[in-house]
């Protein structure tokens, strides 16, 4: 037995696993099959959805049949597939090392499934059960060859595919704006136009009120001219 093949396909193939359901069901603080088919739409990756879905499921079913060593090399191609991928679209334009978020890891990622299908996976394996303990070089080069031929077809295919209105934001643009202009925004409305008849109302009572009729002037009053005059002078606090 092989222990070295075995602890990679165990720790790649897991590693993998965990990587697609990140994606598939947002297990382990994942973006989920919503989040992912964002992420597609923001990288061109047309159909978004159902690329999503397709890179969910390589790298979850890819990943377990690394790690039982079963159909290797289509294993190791369908990993190599996603990598390259990544590599294309996010990683490449930062360089290498991955402190920069460059390529460094999904290379490495790349390089350990080749190793496995060139070494084969081992007679504790599915395919070591079937009696295809070791593959061979030829097989991991031609492993190598179709995830990159595959990624590159997706590529170009979701180049040339048109955009995807909705899927950027999840579907839910027109849901929350339909919903926005049937229930609040007619009830706003409808309140503003209550307030403003009240405020209406209330104001042409006032006006009507202060200008119901004429306002009455007050009768003058009258002047007894009989009445004598205070006494001007010796007022001022001598006295």
């Amino acid at each position: 037995m092989k222990a070295g093949t075995l602890i990679i396909r165990l720790a790649v193939g897991g590693l993998f696993v965990g990587h697609g359901l990140q994606k598939l069901r947002g297990s382990f603080g994942g973006p989920g099959i919503e989040g992912t088919t964002q992420m597609m739409e923001g990288l061109e990756m047309r159909p978004a959805r159902r690329n999503a879905v397709a890179a969910a499921v390589t790298e979850t079913a890819g990943g377990a049949a690394l790690a039982l060593g079963a159909v290797t090399p289509l294993a190791a191609a369908g990993i190599t597939a996603t990598m390259i991928t990544a590599i294309r679209k996010v990683h490449w334009s930062n360089g290498f090392w991955t402190a920069g978020g460059g390529w460094e890891f999904n290379g490495l990622l790349i390089a350990a499934a080749t190793a496995v299908v060139a070494d084969g996976p081992g007679r504790l394996s599915v395919d070591g059960a079937a009696g295809k303990s070791t593959w061979g070089l030829g097989w991991a080069v031609a492993s190598l060859a179709v995830g990159a031929v595959a990624s590159t077809a997706l590529i170009e295919a979701g180049r040339r595919a048109p955009s995807e209105p909705n899927a950027a934001n999840g579907g839910s643009g027109s849901d929350s704006t339909a919903g926005a202009g049937d229930g609040s925004g007619s009830d706003s409305t409808a309140g503003a136009g209550d307030d403003s008849e009240q405020n209406s109302s209330d104001t042409s009572a006032e006006a009507s009120g202060r200008h119901a009729g004429p306002q009455e002037t007050p009768p003058p009053v009258a002047v007894d001219e009989s009445t004598p005059e205070l006494p001007t002078e010796g007022t001022d606090g001598a006295s």
